[in-house]
């Protein structure tokens, strides 16, 4: 997303606005899960 807000800009002459909100976390796979508890990653 990043550059979006600059284009909306652009295309709307400065009066457009955008912001982003966080939506939730979501739960790594098991295999990347470990792997960062190990420290590999």
């Amino acid at each position: 997303m990043f550059g979006y807000a600059t284009d909306l800009r652009s295309a709307t002459q400065g009066r457009a606005t955008y912001s982003m909100e966080f939506s939730k976390y979501s739960e790594a796979p098991k295999n990347v899960a470990e792997d960062v508890i190990k420290g590999s990653v």
